[in-house]
């Protein structure tokens, strides 16, 4: 059955992939009347999700991330309404160029045909990666976490209403699955199926690249670092790293670990050992942060390279702004690191130097996102080369 839904999936995503924007934009614009229209009997579905997570003492952060209020609901749909304003990305010439005479070479962009997303216990997700599939042309194949099982299914089910009721042809676009078998299944089909992103840990991230043959948008995990330089604006530190670490504690752009220049350590750390204790952050420390602030834990070489997804941190003092790039590049991610400072030269060699895909200056990590970015949402994270 599951070959079969494929098959009609691999035609269908003929039709998405030559649709005119107009045609996608109504289906977006139906999907989100859909959810709005909706919102009741989402949040009912959701509570019961969040039942069942209460009675398996699920950690708080998991919750959070579970959770599906109006307020989260309100960002799906601006983020809809953003794609809609957004230009068609299929089907652009990107260039054009004469070979010789009446030869002519143009390169278009084109959609990448049926994507296959398994991602983490977040409702919002679904909706972000369902839409962003049907504005660039491409099928999606869903499957969220267990946890979210309930809404995952009520909101695939009114996608598939919503974009249907626009035009039939859309019948088959959108197709969510809810079991391990199913990925195990989907993940062998490379003959439908043309791309595999996997999303959440990195030890599941490497499962699948080891077990498919489809090709696989995998990343490493999200260790994210905010340097602190010896000269800054204190008010604007703290508040930058309250809201690096605190904003979402379970996302892969939170931040994990802060750097901070010898020389600034005795004034920035006192403060931001309190602001971060008011956020209920657990705040670890390399000796000589702990003769600083010593009612802390005591941070060591395993702190450096975890992704703690929770509401903990690591503060290592440096010498340099060079021991902060030499920490970076060989713990970090590669995903995004920021510095804080009111040096222009430290900034441009912070820029230059740290090896990552999204450098931040005086900002906030969390502001590395699809949606912040302007692209709507994102659907999934590489950090390789």
């Amino acid at each position: 059955m599951l070959e079969d839904t494929l098959k009609r999936m691999k035609k269908a995503q003929t039709f998405l992939a030559n649709a005119s924007n107009d045609l996608k934009n109504r289906a977006l614009d139906a999907v989100a009347e859909m959810l709005n229209k909706n919102r009741d009997n989402i949040l009912k579905q959701n509570g019961l999700d969040l039942e069942n997570a209460a009675r398996e003492n699920l950690p708080d952060p998991i919750i959070k991330r579970l959770k599906f209020d109006n307020q989260k609901m309100d960002v799906v749909i601006d983020g809809i309404r953003g794609l809609m304003r957004l230009e068609d990305p299929a089907n652009k010439v990107i260039f054009k160029r004469e070979l010789d005479d009446g030869l002519i070479l143009t390169r278009l962009s084109v959609p990448i045909g049926v994507i296959g997303v398994i991602f983490e216990s977040r409702p919002d997700a679904l909706v972000q990666i369902a839409t962003l599939c049907i504005k660039s042309g491409n099928g999606a194949i869903l499957k969220g976490g267990r946890e979210a099982a309930h809404t995952n299914r009520i909101l695939a089910d009114l996608i598939v209403k919503a974009i249907t009721d626009v035009d039939k042809l859309f019948a088959d676009t959108v197709f969510l699955i809810e079991t391990r078998e199913d990925v195990a299944e989907i993940i062998t089909f490379n003959k439908y199926i043309s791309l595999i992103i996997p999303r959440g840990s990195n030890e599941f991230v490497q499962y699948i690249q080891k077990n498919s043959t489809i090709p696989v948008l995998g990343h490493a995990d999200g260790i994210c670092h905010v340097y602190f330089d010896r000269t800054l604006d204190l008010d604007k530190a703290v508040k930058i790293a309250v809201d690096s670490k605190t904003q979402y504690v379970s996302v892969c752009n939170a931040a994990e670990t802060f750097l901070v220049h010898k020389e600034i350590a005795g004034q920035l750390l006192p403060v931001l050992n309190k602001a971060l204790k008011a956020k209920g952050v657990n705040v670890k420390g390399c000796a000589r942060t702990k003769k600083i602030i010593p009612d802390i834990e005591d941070a060591t070489d395993k702190d450096w390279k975890t992704e703690y997804l929770d509401y903990i941190i690591s503060i290592k003092i440096v010498d340099t702004i060079d021991d902060a790039i030499d920490h970076i590049n060989t713990y970090g991610s590669g995903h995004t690191d920021a510095i804080v400072t009111l040096d222009n030269d430290s900034a441009r060699k912070f820029r230059e130097l740290v090896d990552t895909a999204n450098v931040m200056v005086n900002c906030s990590t969390r502001f590395s996102d699809g949606y912040r970015y302007g692209f709507g949402a994102e659907v999934g994270v590489s950090t390789n080369k």
